[in-house]
C-alpha cells in the first residue's frame, strides 16, 4: 500500500493577490522533521513563537491557486479564517495520515468518514 502525502484543500475565503484574483484552491504535502526543525532558526520566529506556524505553511503548501511561490508572505497576507482551517488542515494530515473525520449522520445515526476537502472549506 502506498502512503499519500499530498492533500488538496479548499480554502473557506480564500487568498486575494495583488491584483485581486482569489487562490482557493490549493495541496499541502505532510511535513517533514526537517520542515518543523529548520523555522525554529529563522529570528521571526525566535522573536514571536507564533510566527511558526506561517513559516511552516509557506514550506508545506505545495500550490495555492495559479500563485507560483508560496511563500510567508503570501501564509500573511491569508484571512483568518484561512490560516485557522490551514493549521487545522496541517494537524490532522500529519498526526492522521489523511483528512477524514468521523461523522454521524443525526437522522440515522450511522458513522462514517467524510473527506475534509469535501465539506466544501
Amino acid at each position: 500500500m502506498i502512503s499519500q502525502t499530498e492533500f488538496s484543500f479548499t480554502l473557506p475565503h480564500g487568498y486575494v493577490d495583488a491584483e485581486g484574483v482569489c487562490h482557493r484552491e490549493g495541496v499541502m504535502r505532510m511535513a517533514t522533521a526537517y520542515d518543523e526543525i529548520v523555522p525554529m532558526k529563522d529570528p521571526r520566529v525566535q522573536v514571536n513563537p507564533a510566527y511558526l506556524i506561517i513559516i511552516l505553511l509557506s514550506r508545506v503548501i505545495t500550490r495555492l491557486g495559479d500563485l507560483e511561490h508560496i511563500n510567508p508572505k503570501v501564509i500573511e497576507g491569508l484571512f483568518s479564517a484561512d490560516l485557522a482551517y490551514l493549521q487545522d488542515f496541517y494537524q490532522r494530515i500529519n498526526q492522521n495520515g489523511h483528512n477524514r473525520l468521523a461523522v454521524t449522520c443525526p437522522h440515522c445515526e450511522r458513522e462514517f468518514a467524510v473527506e475534509l476537502d469535501s465539506l466544501g472549506g
